[in-house]
């Protein structure tokens, strides 16, 4: 038997296997990985440690049970307030060297910006039309369509 009727016979059986093997080759390590960064969470959490929840809200735990995943964590969202959230809302830890960073620059290109409300008023710009011109427009265009 020769190589290349091997492979025009079984050719597509072999890459089929192959394929195989490197599916369960990437799911066996993207699950490693995942199971690592868990653990990693799961340590991390603890009273005190500032946490971005799911719904993109900064906050600091007061109290978690790493134990009891069904019972919901305590986390202060501003001084005073706390909300109790599931625990697997907690999206990931905040690393404090990171946001302490961003606290301290001291120049961003919003402070160049001029606030709205100095900002002149909207019908200086002719693109902008305020809300009374916005509902006239439309009933006109309501009008022209009957």
């Amino acid at each position: 038997m020769n190589i290349g009727n091997f492979f025009s016979q079984y050719g597509l059986f072999f890459v089929l296997a192959i394929l195989l093997v490197f599916m369960v080759f990437s799911t066996r390590r993207r699950n490693k990985r995942m199971k690592e960064e868990q653990e990693k969470k799961a340590r991390e959490t603890v009273p005190g440690a500032r946490v971005l929840l799911q719904g993109g809200i900064y906050g600091t735990i007061v109290e978690f049970d790493p134990e009891n995943l069904d019972q919901p964590a305590r986390v202060e969202i501003a001084p005073g307030t706390v909300i109790e959230v599931h625990s697997q809302a907690i999206l990931r830890i905040v690393d404090e060297e990171a946001t302490a960073l961003v606290a301290t620059e001291e120049h961003t290109p919003l402070d160049d910006q001029t606030p709205l409300d100095e900002r002149p008023a909207a019908s200086a710009d002719p693109r902008i039309e305020s809300a009374e011109e916005t509902r006239a427009r439309l009933e006109r265009e309501a009008d022209d369509k009957n």
